[in-house]
C-alpha cells in the first residue's frame, strides 16, 4: 500500500503557482460569490454601485468644496471628487476584505486545502467590477461637462494610457497591505479595531478630496511619502488636467509595492500554517 504524505512547503516564498492555476475554477467561483451575494437580499441591488458614489460626491461637494472651500485646481467639483472616490473605494474595499481573510474564512481553511492566495486575488478582481461601473458613471459626468464647459477646459491626455498600470498598482498595494494585517491580526486582535477607523483616517493622508498642490507646503513632502499619492495624482492629471504626473513618484510607488508584496507573501505563508491555533 502506498502512502502519500502532505507536508507544508519549507521555502521562504511559498507561492503555489501551479496550485493557483489548478484551482482557477475556485477563483472564478469566489468572484461570482462576491458579486452575487453582496447585494442578493437588497432591493436596489447593483444600483448601490452608482448611488453610493453619487451621494458621497454630493457630500464632499457640500462639506469640502462648499463649507471648507478646498480647491480642486479648476476641475469641476463632481468630476474631481468622483475621480478620487472611484480609486479610493477600490483600494479601501479590497484592503478591508484582504485584511480579514483568516478570520472570515477560518471554517473553510480549517476543512479543505487550496492555495489561500485565491481568496485575496478574487477579492481584488470582483471589486474591479464595481470600480468599472463607477468609471462608466464618471465617464457620463465627464461627457456632460466636456460639452457644457468652454472648449479646452477638459482634456484627456496620453497619460490616460497609464490607467491599467495605475489599477494594477492600486490592486497589489491593497492586497499586500491586507495580507500583512490579516496575518498580524490572527495574533494581535486589536489590529481589527485599528483597521476600522485607520483606513478612514488614511484617506485624508491621500489626495482624494484635495489636490496635492492644495496641501500646506510643509505637509506636501509627508503626503508624497504615501505610495498612493502619485497614483491618485496621475489619474486626475490624465483626465482632468489637474494634479501632477510624477514619474519618480510612480517609480517609488512601484518599488514600495514590490517590497511590501514580497514581505506580505512571506508573512502570509508563515501564518497560514499555524493560524488555526490562534483564530
Amino acid at each position: 500500500m502506498q502512502h502519500h504524505v502532505i507536508t507544508p512547503h519549507k521555502g521562504l516564498l511559498d507561492i503555489d503557482i501551479k496550485g493557483l492555476w489548478r484551482y482557477r475554477d475556485l477563483y472564478v467561483m469566489y468572484i461570482k460569490r462576491d458579486i452575487v451575494t453582496k447585494y442578493k437580499q437588497t432591493i436596489l441591488g447593483p444600483l448601490w454601485y452608482i448611488i453610493q458614489p453619487l451621494f458621497t460626491t454630493a457630500m464632499y461637494m457640500f462639506v469640502f468644496g462648499g463649507l471648507a472651500g478646498i480647491s480642486t485646481d479648476g476641475a469641476p467639483q463632481p468630476l474631481f471628487y468622483m475621480a478620487g472616490i472611484l480609486l479610493w473605494n477600490y483600494f479601501s474595499e479590497t484592503f478591508t476584505l484582504c485584511s480579514d481573510i483568516f478570520t472570515a474564512n477560518a471554517n473553510v481553511f480549517g476543512k479543505i486545502y487550496f492555495p489561500r492566495l485565491v481568496v485575496p486575488l478574487s477579492n481584488a478582481t470582483s471589486n474591479l467590477l464595481k470600480m468599472f461601473i463607477q468609471l462608466l458613471l464618471f465617464g457620463i459626468i465627464y461627457i456632460y461637462y466636456y460639452f457644457t464647459l468652454p472648449s479646452g477646459t477638459l482634456s484627456i491626455n496620453l497619460s490616460i494610457l497609464l490607467f491599467p498600470f495605475l489599477v494594477i498598482l492600486l490592486a497589489f498595494h491593497s492586497i499586500s497591505w491586507g495580507l500583512i494585517f490579516t496575518s498580524l491580526s490572527t495574533k494581535y486582535r486589536d489590529l481589527k479595531f485599528l483597521i476600522q477607523f485607520g483606513i478612514q483616517l488614511f484617506m485624508y493622508a491621500t489626495p482624494v478630496i484635495y489636490p496635492l498642490s492644495a496641501a500646506p507646503e510643509n505637509y506636501r513632502d509627508i503626503i508624497s511619502l504615501n505610495p498612493l499619492t502619485p497614483i491618485f495624482e496621475a489619474f486626475k492629471f490624465s483626465t482632468l488636467s489637474c494634479g501632477s504626473l510624477d514619474w519618480g513618484g510612480l517609480l517609488y510607488s512601484t518599488i514600495f509595492m514590490i517590497v511590501t508584496l514580497f514581505l506580505s507573501i512571506i508573512i502570509f505563508s508563515r501564518t497560514e500554517k499555524t493560524f488555526m491555533d490562534t483564530v
